[in-house]
């Protein structure tokens, strides 16, 4: 049986749309490029093109895994972010494009060459990303997923990014080192709201995830920690959920001045951006 293009997709549509997948079409239509190594757009002078038995089993398997609502970025195991494409699978969260707000916003604080630490990194998307456009700097990634670290170490080897790479819980692994900026997508989701979320989002690690009743455990210790490594003045930039940056603002306020809310592409509240004050470079953690 000769399947073309045109009717690959139109059935690709239709399981897809039968296991309730969110942009049926465009995903069937990013899956079959993804087989036929084209861009999503070819497709559409393509779609005469008769399947080979092998690429039409390869697509039947990629729909097979997306109607199961696994996310399209682990099937593809790629995903773009600021301009660079990252692998993705399920070792570590996928880089999403409203984070590339919170990456602009602490490329906007960078001058010459600064010792930038990222932050429960997973990918190493925002990290990498930095490095590759401020070369300059020196650039730490950590996270207390192994697995994560190992995707993190495959993007920078992919990238071509010079980069240092530890692991460890949260501020463990660099004690005693002081950085111009520490930027970081912490784990902000309630427990309360695990079982509710997008099917394609609890497909994700759940440590990546999940933080304590509020959402704020890590914001709490980041904002305890964060102080003592970080330079004179140095600035902090954190992801949050588009609800919380008012609260995140409120634990940073002690130690912290110059805070301001960062808006992604939408409009929606995406993140916080703080400079520490003259006075608690040298404060203690209790």
């Amino acid at each position: 049986m000769n399947i073309t293009v045109f009717q690959a997709l139109k059935e690709g549509e239709q399981q897809l749309l039968l296991h309730q997948v969110p942009d049926a079409r465009l995903d069937a239509e990013y899956l079959l490029a993804g087989v036929l190594n084209l861009p999503r757009l070819s497709l559409l002078i393509e779609k005469q093109k008769i399947l080979s038995r092998e690429e039409y089993a390869a697509y039947r398997s990629f729909l097979d895994r997306r109607a199961s609502r696994e996310p399209l970025q682990y099937i593809l195991e790629e995903q773009p972010f600021m301009g660079y494409s990252f692998r993705t699978d399920k070792r570590a969260l996928i880089p999403r494009n409203d984070t590339e707000a919170v990456c602009e916003e602490a490329l906007s604080h960078i001058r010459g060459r600064m010792q930038v630490l990222d932050l429960c990194t997973g990918t190493g998307a925002v990290g990498i990303a930095i490095k590759k456009m401020r070369p300059g700097c020196d650039v730490t990634l950590s996270d207390l997923s192994r697995e994560a670290l190992s995707l993190a170490w495959e993007n920078a080897e992919r990238l071509q990014a010079d980069v240092r790479i530890l692991e460890g819980d949260l501020f463990a692994p660099v004690q005693g080192d002081r950085f111009h900026l520490i930027v970081s997508n912490p784990p902000y989701i309630p427990e309360g709201l695990r079982g509710t979320l997008q099917k394609e989002v609890e497909k994700e690690p759940e440590m990546a995830l999940f933080a304590g009743a509020d959402g704020l455990d890590f914001y709490r210790r980041i904002a305890r920690e964060a102080p003592m490594h970080l330079h004179e003045k140095g600035w902090l930039v954190l992801e949050c959920g588009d609800d919380q940056p008012a609260a995140v603002a409120a634990l940073l306020a002690q130690d912290f001045e110059d805070i301001r809310i960062i808006r992604d592409m939408n409009g929606h509240d995406r993140g916080v951006s703080a400079r520490l004050k003259e006075a608690a470079g040298g404060k203690r953690i209790d």
